[in-house]
């Protein structure tokens, strides 16, 4: 009798102490991999294979793209500099493995969210970064319109990925016919499909704009089916078990869809933090970190990601918009006030 008395009264001191002010931030420290990034000042990120507007080497050598952005501004939150980062291009089939062997810290790459995914594997994904949707591409000539008219045609796909079972999926449905290639990367996609091997390839549209960008005369050459046979929500990953890590890449994308909302810029950032009268821009820009003292954040951690990579719309525009070739209509990725989907939950 006791023994249980001491036990209940145990547990109701611990939820005491659990709901006094200050006791939970005293008692919550920094998980591994936050830990170790600290430690080797620098965040290994892995990326997709060579591709426009996601992430690709210039003939300087210098990284760009979209995931290469994202990376620097997880970087700029986590360590104060945007340039701490070592990046692994990575092909679908590698990324996972290579992420849960702890060879990478982040996966900022072409991954869908999928059930499956997230608590099948031991991997979380911090949130939706890019609202995509499967299509295919297919040579002009063919003067196909329709996923129908690619009856009995011999289509690619990159294996390890959505592309494939929803291929399978919606053919099967539909009672369509078609022959399976399933490569190893899209690199090997690419050339079956110019070497005739294929008469179409199939991955989410804003990558077969991309792959048809590195094709000669590819905008002549090749088109891309406006139906979309899925829902493909891009997102960064992280290996499970580190709550704090995961917290901290989901408040940097958080963080740079609420800047384009409030309509800060790595332009106007810094006049912003001091000579804002919106007393909403003031605390998101000079005191939200006190939020996250426990990952180590600076009170204006979010005015340092923006000066490194600009808001989100400028990292969209920068990688797909007009200025890029590529020319990738926002569509869904739009804020939400703007037709799209990014919304960022509130930052107080």
């Amino acid at each position: 009798m006791m023994k249980s008395r001491f036990i209940f009264c145990w547990l109701i001191a611990s939820v005491f102490m659990w709901m006094m002010p200050g006791v939970m931030t005293s008692v919550v420290f920094a998980g591994e991999v936050l830990t170790r990034v600290r430690a080797n000042k620098e965040i290994r990120c892995g990326v997709t294979e060579p591709l426009p507007g996601f992430s690709i080497q210039d003939q300087q050598g210098q990284w760009r793209g979209f995931n290469i952005d994202f990376c620097r501004a997880v970087a700029a939150a986590a360590l104060n500099d945007p340039e701490k980062v070592n990046f692994t291009p990575l092909n679908a089939s590698k990324r996972f493995p290579t992420l849960l062997l702890g060879r990478i810290d982040l996966l900022a790459h072409t991954t869908t969210w999928t059930f499956g995914r997230d608590v099948g594997i031991g991997v979380h994904f911090p949130g939706i970064y890019f609202y995509a949707g499967q299509t295919f591409l297919i040579p002009s000539d063919k003067q196909i319109k329709t996923i129908e008219e690619l009856n009995g045609a011999a289509i690619c796909v990159e294996k390890a990925t959505t592309f494939q079972s929803n291929l399978e999926e919606t053919f099967q449905a539909r009672g369509i016919s078609y022959k399976p290639l399933i490569v190893d990367s899209q690199e090997e996609m690419v050339k079956a499909l110019l070497e005739g091997r294929c008469q179409a390839i199939t991955a989410e549209q804003s990558v077969l704009v991309a792959i048809r960008s590195k094709i000669p005369n590819g905008l002549d050459k090749f088109v891309i089916l406006e139906e979309k046979i899925s829902k493909e929500p891009l997102c960064p990953a992280v290996k499970s078990g580190d709550d704090e890590w995961l917290s901290l890449v989901r408040w940097v994308l958080f963080a740079l869809i609420e800047a384009e909302e409030l309509g800060v810029t790595s332009a106007n950032v810094r006049d912003l933090q001091k000579n804002a009268s919106d007393p909403k821009i003031r605390w998101f820009l000079n005191s939200s970190g006190q939020h996250g003292k426990n990952l180590g954040l600076k009170p204006d951690w979010t005015a340092v990601v923006i000066a490194a990579v600009g808001n989100y719309g400028e990292i969209y525009d920068r990688n797909f918009g007009p200025a890029s070739g590529l020319n990738l209509e926002r569509g869904l990725n739009r804020l939400w006030d703007q037709g799209g989907l990014l919304y960022a939950p509130p930052f107080h």
